[in-house]
């Protein structure tokens, strides 16, 4: 049967060395076992190396150990199509892989030129196009999970569409962990998807948990799952404050929960209430997740800056979840950052207290709004301090977009120049639409555009002085 299929070494020895093709290089892996030196151009693996040199660009030791593997698998499956190596090099070249990206998966897994064209590969690299990777994407993805293009991978991703993911989700769930799919979808997945669902929560939400932590997948639904719920549901006493719980952070159901018990006594010991207790876990879970000693220091150092765990209010616990999210030298570069722009460390501290969130921001967005607020609107520091709210809002979808429109306004006479900017900063969306966009439209149709940000912020006139002394 093999001769239909393929013809005889002595044939293929007899054709010329210029009109070698990939398809002779891997008769030869059917034609004998006993491969010659590697100087004789006729040996079977000479001419495999010599393929996987000129198709795939590897290097001679990179050729040289890939076609032993190749030649130990045509072995097994003997009766591959002779033009499969070609079919699968213009197969992944048609979908945009670059020879750089060929050349290092043929090195991690030979193996795949010797893959089920139609039945596997193709369909997989379809799939991952239809969920918008890229072929340098895909490729970095392959590099995590080398057999990922031969698994059963389209299956699983209709059975992630058929459980309410939509295709973003699947795209990062399987970004984040391409194992994933060399796994039965049925048996490891649906019974954790179904036992979250089976809690309250809806498809998307399940969708959103599983792209926040994908490695929930691979937990045992009995082992550590359950008992992670069946512990929380006995703290958290009923099934909707559980739900509101696992909405807060995901993570909840992947992190180790031995902190917490302890961590609860510690805070009832520094006079916290259970009521506010209860309500970390629906603000930010990871604070109880900490180790003790370290949330003690945390709560020793908000004391010192004038916080009461006692106080029944959200301050206490807003404090606590960013001082808990943050590294103390994370939370040192921040302060750094605002001293920089020349606020002082008690302002900022309270500004903190004021408003816990002020300390939330990355230092890039601290540094891009503070540039922004001192450089070219002429903010005093003291005056943001005093306004910490402001920190909190984006720079390009809230800010820029009021200042054009206020700019275009001003230009017709039809706002004072002494308006109050961080009063403005601070209203709702619509308040602002109101007084500003809706009543304007009609008269100065740009404001529509520049409340969209679409038209860009050039500044105010330079001999406005502009108002920002408002505390909150």
């Amino acid at each position: 049967m093999v001769r239909l299929f393929l013809p005889t070494l002595t044939r293929l020895r007899h054709q010329q060395k210029s009109v070698l093709t990939p398809a002779s290089a891997f008769i030869c892996l059917h034609t004998t076992s006993s491969p010659q030196p590697v100087s004789d151009i006729t040996d079977p693996q000479s001419l495999t190396i010599s393929y996987l040199q000129k198709a795939c660009g590897l290097s001679l030791e990179s050729a040289s150990s890939a076609s032993k593997k190749l030649l130990i698998a045509s072995k097994k499956f003997p009766f591959v199509n002779k033009e499969n190596p070609d079919k699968v090099l213009t197969l992944l070249r048609n979908h945009g892989w670059a020879q750089t990206h060929i050349r290092k998966l043929i090195t991690t897994y030979p193996l795949l030129l010797l893959a089920d064209l139609e039945g596997t590969l193709k369909p997989n690299v379809e799939s991952f196009a239809s969920l918008g990777f890229s072929s340098s994407s895909l490729a970095k993805m392959v590099d995590k999970c080398p057999n990922l293009l031969v698994s059963d991978a389209k299956a699983k991703v209709e059975f992630f569409r058929e459980n309410g993911f939509i295709d973003e989700q699947i795209a990062i769930v399987i970004m984040k962990r391409p194992l994933l799919l060399t796994y039965n979808a049925q048996k490891t997945f649906k019974p954790k998807l179904e036992f979250l669902k089976s809690l309250g929560l809806s498809e998307s939400e399940v969708g959103r948990i599983m792209t926040s932590d994908p490695y929930i997948l691979e937990r045992s639904l009995e082992k550590s799952i359950i008992p992670r719920i069946d512990f929380l549901k006995k703290i958290l006493g009923t099934g909707e404050n559980l739900v509101k719980a696992i909405k807060a952070s995901f993570t909840i159901l992947d992190y180790t929960l031995v902190h917490i018990e302890p961590n609860m006594s510690l805070l009832k010991n520094h006079g916290v209430p259970e009521s506010l207790m209860l309500k970390m876990f629906f603000i930010q879970p990871k604070v109880l997740l900490q180790r003790t000693s370290r949330l003690n220091e945390i709560i020793a150092d908000l004391k010192l800056l004038g916080f009461s765990p006692s106080e029944y209010n959200v301050l206490f616990l807003l404090a606590l979840r960013t001082m808990t999210v943050r590294s103390k030298a994370r939370w040192q570069e921040k302060l750094e950052v605002y001293r920089s722009f020349g606020m002082s460390k008690d302002e900022v501290y309270s500004a903190f207290k004021r408003q816990p969130q002020f300390m939330d921001p990355s230092v890039k967005k601290i540094r891009k709004l503070m540039g922004f607020f001192t450089n070219e609107l002429n903010l005093k520091p003291s005056a943001i301090a005093n306004s910490s709210s402001i920190m909190t809002v984006s720079l390009e979808k809230r800010i820029m977009p009021r200042c054009s429109v206020l700019q275009i306004l001003m230009s017709k006479g039809l706002v004072k120049r002494d308006i109050n900017l961080i009063y403005i900063f601070r209203i709702t969306y619509s308040s602002f639409k109101k007084r500003f966009v809706s009543k304007y439209q009609d008269v100065v149709p740009e404001v529509v555009e520049a409340y969209k940000g679409k038209i860009e912020f050039r500044g105010f006139p330079k001999d406005l002085e502009m108002s920002g002394g408002v505390t909150e």
